[in-house]
């Protein structure tokens, strides 16, 4: 891993994002962090009336830059030596251009704050993180709003057992497993074996081969609720880590869609990876 984003709105919860994506760089090694605003220009449509006033262009870019730099300055020095921290603004939608900003900057990992509790927080704040979740095929690491780094010991891998090999970006798993070198626990939630199915065993077998060398622990829980299942799990496990694969289709899609207001984001005090399948 040599490069992360860090998106920001100026935010506590996206400055606190940014100081975790650090103590990450400075644990594993990532070379450089780019600190990142998507600010959006309002364009009045002719003969609409309309309350907003104008802003300058120009006046809103010098801004943008204003608020990285001094972000930037205030976290300079929890840097290790050797890691260097960038800014970038544009003048865009975040979730819009967020692949094309990622690639340019040759990014390894985005990471993002995100506050639970009130449904406006979760609007300021949590919308954006979700909207990349679900737009970016680069890895999202997810900060609960008072989230503090500790290295990574132990892992939860929450997974459907659904077509592992089709849907598993699997160098990608190999990659952060390896990076982080901790305690691997893959974890199924169901209900009375409501999706257990022929395939299932060997669906289970081709994960456990996938990850031999990590020696995963697998625990099949049965809970009606799948977030609570792997909140409860993890808690009691004192995991330090979630990692799950927001699927277009199947089991965990629901985690992922606003009209759930995509709560195990929102309710995780744990930080959660996300992998796109």
């Amino acid at each position: 891993m040599k490069t992360i984003l860090v998106p920001t709105d100026f935010s506590d919860t996206a400055y606190n994002a940014a100081v975790y994506a650090i103590s990450l760089a400075n644990n594993y090694g990532a070379s450089r962090i780019v600190l990142y605003h998507a600010y959006e220009l309002i364009v009045p449509i002719p003969d609409v009336p309309t309350m907003v006033p104008m802003v300058n262009p120009d006046d809103l870019k010098a801004a943008s830059m204003e608020g990285l730099e001094k972000m930037q300055k205030e976290l300079q020095d929890l840097l290790n030596p050797g890691i260097a921290i960038v800014v970038r603004a544009d003048n865009t939608l975040l979730a819009a251009t967020i692949e094309e900003v990622c690639k340019s900057e040759e990014v390894d990992l985005i990471v993002m704050g995100i506050t639970g509790g009130t449904k406006l927080e979760e609007v300021l704040v949590g919308s954006n993180t979700i909207d990349v979740v679900k737009t970016t095929n680069y890895p999202v690491l997810i900060v609960p709003g008072q989230g503090t780094f500790k290295p990574v010991s132990k892992i939860v891998f929450a997974t459907d057992l659904q077509k592992i090999v089709e849907t598993t970006p699997i160098d990608l798993l190999i990659k952060f497993l390896d990076m982080f070198n901790a305690e691997v626990h893959v974890l199924n939630i169901d209900h009375k074996n409501k999706n257990f199915n022929s395939d299932t065993p060997y669906e289970t077998l081709m994960l456990d081969t996938i990850l031999e060398k990590f020696n995963p622990i697998f625990h099949f829980i049965d809970d009606k609720n799948i977030v609570e299942g792997i909140m409860h799990f993890a808690d009691a496990n004192k995991a330090d880590l979630i990692i799950t694969i927001p699927k277009k289709r199947g089991l965990f899609q629901s985690i992922f869609t606003r009209s759930r207001t995509s709560k195990l984001a929102y309710q995780t005090h744990i930080p959660l990876l996300t992998l796109r399948e």
